[in-house]
């Protein structure tokens, strides 16, 4: 990944290829944004209008180059937008920061080093401007010539390499505050760029036992205890859940238990992904043109797996277990057809009215193993439905709670790291469409509404008593549009921040 540094370089002094500043939208014109005053004095306080003729506006995400002022060390200056300035004496928010350093970093591929100049009042700017960087760094080229013929390295679509080296120019290094706040952005980036690399991956690579070795190694590498139950186990346990979703495919599947502990913990946080590794529908198959990104089915197992590893990495006084259902979801003479009845790992029995309705058959497994350790919250996320993408579209995720306190404290928790979420309700007249005269409940219900029906059927599977959220990340979870911010093309890591922070919160005692 690339690396960051905190840096008390002025900017005119710093070697480096490139210097970054940001630009905001004023009342008349775009206004050069605080941490760029050297590099405005050396354009004689004339570096707006020189943005302004360059057709630079601060609008967010907008990038403008030109060449650095005589005497420099750097020969290219980078202008990022920030968006609208703020109002006299109050601050530039987190998330402009966040996109615009992201933005930024996506605009440098082929650059060795950049400086980035960008608005740093504090620590937490610090931290903000690391992570925005660190994301709009990434990129994912395993499977291109160029990644394979360059002894390693990363490569970008057009043969270059991503940003390798960033300096926070007005970064405090011997202030314990900014090196702490940059340390956490790394931890929380480089593991969610893992989460973004393992749904980015094809699925002929990444089946549910390669994606069970992988989480087995990570959990060794940082003092994870990782429990991995196979067909055998599953099958002895009662799973029938994630067997009968895996059923028709020739990759097993597989329950991963991720579990990270601390002697100071007095509270426990469960999480619990879906990981359909591939998604064709089953027997239900999807139509086509639905089928090419179905890769990115296990997002939410990547999520949560990318969180726990972070949290240990972070040393959070919390303990918090993953838990990922991984299978493959696929058509065949063995598959799981609709009309027949599964028996849950619960004991309840559900009728399959739509074999493309997998994933909430494999959370149910697993929230109800998660249920049997009585932990404090739960909390799900998933690729669950397009009836959620259809509602929030594409950059929002739903968040569902059998507690309204809960629901709002991720909502805000999600806000405050930057990503977009929206509270949903679980109407309780949605139930009865879910009514089976066969079985205890259908895993289908009501057409309309169909986001919140797969919220209430998971509800069922939760333990009595337990709190428990719900988060429908279909939408976020992967970008098929162009890059934005520090948002890549393909796998986003999507809940990734939320959760981190949602540990933190519960870490410090902050959500009761």
């Amino acid at each position: 990944m690339t690396a960051l540094t905190l840096s008390t370089s002025a900017a005119p002094t710093l070697r480096a290829d490139a210097i970054v500043i940001g630009v905001a939208k004023g009342a008349k014109g775009p206004v050069v944004a605080p941490g760029a005053e050297a590099v405005d004095q050396a354009y004689d306080g004339k570096l707006a209008g020189v943005l302004e003729t360059l057709g630079a506006s601060g609008a967010e995400g907008e990038v403008t180059k030109l060449p650095a002022p005589a005497g420099f060390k750097t020969p290219l200056l980078v202008a990022v937008g920030l968006g609208s300035a703020p109002e006299k004496d109050a601050e530039y928010g987190s998330e402009a920061l966040r996109r615009a350093a992201g933005a930024a970093a996506r605009a440098l591929t082929g650059i060795k080093k950049a400086g980035f100049a960008l608005p740093l009042a504090d620590a937490g700017d610090a931290g903000v401007i690391a992570e925005g960087a660190l994301m709009g760094a990434y990129s994912f080229d395993a499977y291109k010539d160029q990644g394979r013929q360059a002894e390693g390295a990363a490569k970008a679509k057009n043969g270059k390499a991503p940003l390798a080296e960033i300096a926070l120019l007005g970064g405090k290094p011997r202030d314990k505050a900014h090196k702490a706040a940059v340390d956490r952005a790394t931890a929380v980036v480089e593991e969610l760029n893992r989460a973004r690399d393992l749904i980015n991956t094809p699925p002929n690579d990444l089946n549910p036992e390669g994606f069970a070795a992988i989480a087995t190694a990570a959990g060794k590498a940082h003092g994870i205890k990782v429990q991995v139950l196979d067909e055998k186990a599953l099958t002895k346990g009662g799973y029938g859940g994630i067997l009968g979703v895996g059923a028709g495919s020739a990759s097993a599947p597989r329950l991963v238990k991720l579990s990270y502990t601390s002697s100071k913990a007095t509270k426990h946080l469960a999480l619990v992904g879906k990981g359909i590794t591939y998604d064709s529908g089953g027997i239900s198959l999807k139509p086509a043109g639905h089928n090419e990104t179905m890769k990115c089915d296990m997002s939410g197992a990547a999520a949560v797996f990318a969180a726990v590893v972070a949290v240990a990495r972070l040393g959070l006084e919390v303990n918090v277990t993953a838990w990922l259902a991984l299978a493959e979801n696929m058509p065949s003479g063995s598959a799981t057809r609709p009309g027949d009845v599964l028996r849950m790992y619960s004991g309840k029995t559900v009728e399959v009215l739509n074999t493309d309705a997998e994933g909430r058959l494999v959370l149910a497994d697993a929230l109800w193993a998660a249920s049997q350790e009585k932990p404090d919250a739960i909390v799900d996320v998933a690729t669950l439905t397009g009836a959620m993408v259809l509602a929030l579209g594409n950059r929002t995720f739903g968040v569902m709670a059998n507690d309204d306190a809960f629901r709002s404290a991720l909502v805000e928790a999600a806000e405050e790291v930057g990503e977009q979420s929206w509270p949903m309700p679980l109407p309780e007249h949605l139930r009865k469409g879910m009514d089976s005269p066969v079985a205890d409940i259908a895993n289908m219900g009501e057409r309309m509404g169909g986001g919140l029906v797969a919220g209430l059927f998971l509800r069922e599977f939760v333990g009595e008593g337990i709190t428990w959220a719900h988060l429908d990340i279909a939408g976020p979870a992967f970008n098929e549009g162009g890059p934005f911010g520090y948002t890549p093309k393909g796998g986003t890591g999507s809940s990734v921040r939320t959760l981190i922070r949602l540990a933190e919160l519960t870490a410090a005692g902050d959500l009761g």
